[in-house]
């Protein structure tokens, strides 16, 4: 068995607004849109769109930073599309946008860093790439 990780949601507020709490004690506001909520926080499938480009954006900068390059910023944008004439309503694909600043980037590091954390390091690409269709681009700026 490997290590357990543990999280905590609830603290109902209003219609739907839950708190999650991970093991720093910091705090997201999840919520659901109205009618059912209120708009007060990030809905479920937005946290895993967040989940993949955050983890994707720290394996990227991880792996480019032991190549010895110097990233000054990355930004992922995650777009989802999401089927809606049947339940459960999933995201069925997602395109991940990288943008990369930094001196001495290039083509070839960050296409390898990207498609190293896609098939070897990023663990919540990993879990998701069996069943929902995940492409990427990227710009170096």
């Amino acid at each position: 068995m490997g290590t357990e990780m543990k999280v905590t949601v609830g603290g109902l507020r209003g219609k739907m607004q839950l708190t999650g709490k991970g093991h720093t004690g910091h705090e997201v506001q999840i919520d659901y849109i109205p009618p059912l909520g209120e708009d007060n926080g990030l809905m479920s499938l937005e946290l895993l769109m967040v989940s993949l480009a955050s983890c994707s954006a720290h394996t990227v900068l991880s792996i480019l930073r032991k190549m010895g390059k110097t990233v000054e910023d990355v930004t992922v944008n995650a777009a989802g599309d999401r089927q809606m004439d049947a339940h459960p309503t999933v995201i069925t694909a997602i395109e991940l946008q990288f943008e990369l600043k930094g001196n001495g980037l290039d083509a070839p590091s960050v296409e390898r860093a990207i498609m190293l954390s896609e098939e070897t390091y990023c663990p919540v690409w990993a879990m998701l790439k069996n069943s929902v269709a995940v492409s990427w681009n990227y710009s170096i700026g």
